[in-house]
């Protein structure tokens, strides 16, 4: 089977990328090992952070805040999202003073999506938050969308533009024939002059068939989920001093994340859940939301992502490859950057360039410090 562009990973940086290509005129396959949401884009927190992120995300990031603002534009639905806004406590004079640090920092670059709230703005955002907090990073349009909803709307617009999704499809091998990529699987042959892998947490596999080794590391980071309760929650709330995402979704549940990883086989692609770490996140959360402590835990699950040791994502051409691009390694905070990440890998394929800066994405780091 032949397309203009093969699609490695159907997640929702594959989708995305399917989507913009397809926005375009350009017809794309996605081959997808299990089905798209899966793994890491159906089943993480869904959190739409510009706070906190790297210096080198925010152009990323704020881009791709604007495409969130008005996500129904891009793919016919509303994603569930919420926009209420985000907060990153303080609950001591030091903690503050490094918040303000970082705001200092951001300025200095021109970016004003970070700011620093009192103690007064803070328990008028977050009342039901434990006393003594003295003050908080904020940025007001931060939020959520629901994270398998998003990817499955992704999918339908995708589709919806021409790109064909193939669900259970092992790659077993990429050759560079005389008429482009010729990717062998367990469902026959695909061919195609341009290569997309949006792999995840297999992407290093993948870059490895083009002689690009790249330090990705899976993980399982856990959430859990409570039963539902009264509305007392707009924000999203992270801390300083804490491994902590809390939010309150419009169902009443509340959502709780913080980096715990659960044990992980990645052989068998099965998860554990680590109650132990789990009791951490509880006891965090009990400590700043103590009217939290008799709530019931209902859910809980773990999704497998693709670490990279910077934390920061690989995006960009192929160091060794003509017609190959990476987009993987977003180290559990893809979700927003998602919508840009396609477009930037349209613009790169149909265009050779982006207008926004990935120079610190590149492959071509890890390759130069193993030198």
């Amino acid at each position: 089977m032949k397309a203009d562009v093969i699609i490695v990973g159907g997640g929702l940086m594959g989708l995305s990328t399917a989507l913009h290509l397809g926005l375009r005129g350009i017809k794309a396959i996605v081959l997808e090992k299990q089905s798209p949401g899966r793994h890491a884009s159906g089943v993480n927190a869904g959190g739409l952070r510009q706070l906190n992120r790297h210096v080198a995300e925010i152009p990323l990031t704020v881009a791709a805040a604007e495409i969130w603002k008005n996500i129904h534009d891009l793919v016919d639905d509303d994603c569930d999202v919420v926009l209420n806004g985000q907060v990153r406590v303080a609950e001591t004079e030091d903690e503050l003073e490094t918040l303000q640090t970082r705001v200092d920092m951001l300025q200095a670059h021109g970016y004003q999506h970070e700011s620093i709230i009192d103690k007064e703005m803070l328990y008028k955002l977050v009342p039901r938050l434990v006393e003594g907090c003295v003050g908080a990073l904020y940025n007001p349009d931060d939020g959520f969308a629901r994270p398998f909803h998003t990817t499955t709307a992704f999918r339908n617009k995708a589709i919806a533009l021409g790109a064909q999704i193939h669900n259970g499809v092992e790659v077993e091998s990429i050759e560079d024939s005389h008429d482009g990529w010729k990717v062998a699987t367990n469902q026959g042959i695909f061919r195609a002059p341009t290569l997309v892998n949006c792999a995840g947490a297999w992407a290093n596999r993948f870059a490895a068939m083009f002689g690009e080794s790249v330090p990705l590391t899976a993980k399982a980071p856990m959430l859990m989920v409570t039963e539902r309760l009264p509305p007392f929650l707009d924000v999203v709330v992270g801390a300083v001093g804490h491994k902590l995402s809390f939010k309150q979704m419009q169902n009443g549940t509340v959502v709780i994340g913080g980096a715990h990883l659960a044990q992980l086989d990645f052989k068998t692609e099965q998860t554990r859940i680590n109650v132990a770490d789990l009791k951490t996140s509880a006891q965090t959360v009990t400590q700043l939301f103590p009217h939290m402590a008799p709530v019931r835990i209902v859910r809980t699950w773990a999704g497998i992502e693709g670490f990279m040791p910077d934390n920061l994502p690989v995006i960009g051409s192929s160091a060794k490859a003509d017609g190959v691009f990476h987009a993987f390694g977003f180290s559990a905070h893809g979700f927003q950057l998602s919508p840009i990440v396609g477009r930037i890998m349209s613009e790169l394929i149909l265009d050779g360039k982006t207008t926004l800066p990935i120079e610190t994405f590149d492959i071509r780091r890890f390759q130069v410090s193993q030198s």
